[in-house]
């Protein structure tokens, strides 16, 4: 199973003072994990857009979802799915949204290989739907982001990290509770760092997703004190059949370390490198949120993953939501995203009864809102009984402190280092990481 886990501790650090050969990190008797800190930025100027409220609307709030029941993501789907649906009964046991239950409808996003996503959002859109809970795909989203924002909806994405997204022209109704990777790129070049690598190649699919990671990435080593020609960057088809071209290329740059960022593509390119002794067991290998899932491990031979390691967002999972989220999917092995899926529908909920209106502009122009600048609260009926009484509330959820910026994104990234044992699965994270924008 994948766990999530809350930073145990911060250690004040600029990316620029990265050292090579050895992280700060903090020790104690009881665990040896290291907690980092770092400033990540992205400057949109004036260019990130703003909701207008529209015409005050009291018809029942409809959550739609556009997540992936299929396609290369799928091992995403049923962990979003039933955070939303916890978020759902939660807010229903507390009374709904302006006294009236919200209605949740079911959509599946598949890939970019598909139009899978264009059908559903057409169906929620014409079903009323005021708030879209996805795509996980930062690729899926861009093909539908459009259209969902001219409609006036909200699109609310749980698991969309390109960095794209931050100055996106999207009329202030897009937003997202996973934190971009601007931030990721950070905690990644940090746990590359930490390995002693001096020569680092990066395979990454091409998509938003894959390339402004990678970017990012190689930017951040730079930073760090590698120079630019230790680092090599590939980026590939993830549509392909074959990536014998890419990791012999890899092989060829014989790097002390790789970083694979990619989705369930990434399972060949591992049992490739594998083949020609560059895989886990013979160089130091990093994924990222895309592929570190237990899905993953089944999709690869027997002990093929031992030793890797990849950063992912992360945060506490206690066993009280965990065992929550089993109950509405009894299922469930990963929990990847189920937290950012809760909150980003408990934080619309919040922002229809802050606006008292459940027009999808009125709810977008009081979302930002929701999670900063007021009296804390941790759950939906807390927050609410703190908003009908007309405080100003700063929701805190089960992802901790968001206090989105500007541009509808955590200003916050929690992120924890995974790494696979002998059997292909999961263990408790080795590292955690938080990294902070400053915007």
């Amino acid at each position: 199973m994948a766990h999530r886990y809350l930073l145990r501790g911060t250690v004040a650090a600029a990316v620029a003072a990265l050292a090579l050969a050895g992280c700060s990190s903090s020790d104690d008797s009881e665990d040896s994990s290291s907690s980092e800190t770092t400033t990540a930025t992205a400057d949109c100027g004036d260019n990130v857009d703003q909701a207008t409220p529209g015409p005050v609307s009291t018809n029942p709030l409809k959550i739609g979802t556009l997540l992936p029941a299929t396609g290369s993501l799928a091992f995403l789907g049923p962990p979003e799915f039933a955070g939303v649906t916890l978020a759902v009964n939660d807010i229903n046991a507390a009374g709904g949204v302006l006294d009236k239950p919200v209605e949740e409808v079911n959509g599946d996003s598949g890939d970019t290989t598909t139009d899978t996503a264009s059908a559903t959002v057409d169906r929620e859109l014409a079903a009323g739907t005021q708030v879209i809970i996805g795509a996980a795909s930062s690729s899926v989203s861009l093909k539908v982001i459009d259209k969902i924002a001219s409609a006036g909806a909200v699109m609310f994405s749980p698991a969309n990290t390109s960095d794209e997204f931050t100055c996106y022209k999207d009329k202030g109704m897009y937003f997202r509770t996973a934190p971009a990777d601007t931030l990721q790129a950070q905690a990644l070049a940090q746990v590359i760092a930490e390995g002693g690598v001096q020569r680092v190649s990066i395979l990454a699919m091409n998509d938003p997703y894959g390339t402004g990671l990678a970017d990012n990435t190689v930017a951040d080593l730079e930073a760090a004190g590698i120079p630019s020609d230790q680092i090599q960057k590939i980026i590939y088809d993830p549509n392909a059949q074959s990536f014998n071209a890419e990791v012999d290329q890899v092989k060829n740059f014989n790097p002390d370390g790789i970083a694979v960022i990619g989705f369930e593509e990434s399972a060949k390119i591992i049992t490739r490198m594998n083949e020609v002794q560059i895989g886990p067991k013979d160089k130091l290998v990093f994924g990222v949120d895309g592929n570190m899932g237990n899905a993953l491990g089944e999709s690869v031979g027997p002990g093929i993953l031992e030793g890797m390691k990849g950063t992912a967002p992360l945060t506490a999972l206690g066993p009280d939501f965990a065992a929550r989220l089993k109950a509405v999917d009894p299922a469930l092995i990963d929990f990847n995203y189920a937290q950012e899926s809760y909150d980003a529908t408990v934080i619309s909920a919040l922002a229809a009864e802050i606006a008292k209106s459940t027009n999808g502009m009125a709810i977008a122009s009081e979302i930002n809102g929701v999670t900063k600048d007021g009296t804390k609260c941790t759950t939906y009926a807390e927050c609410l009984a703190l908003v009908k009484a007309g405080t100003d509330i700063d929701y805190d959820g089960v992802t901790g402190e968001l206090a989105f910026v500007t541009a509808g994104e955590p200003s916050i990234g929690s992120y924890g280092v995974l790494e696979f044992d002998g059997n292909n699965k999961l263990i408790d994270p080795v590292a955690d990481y938080k990294v902070v924008s400053d915007n």
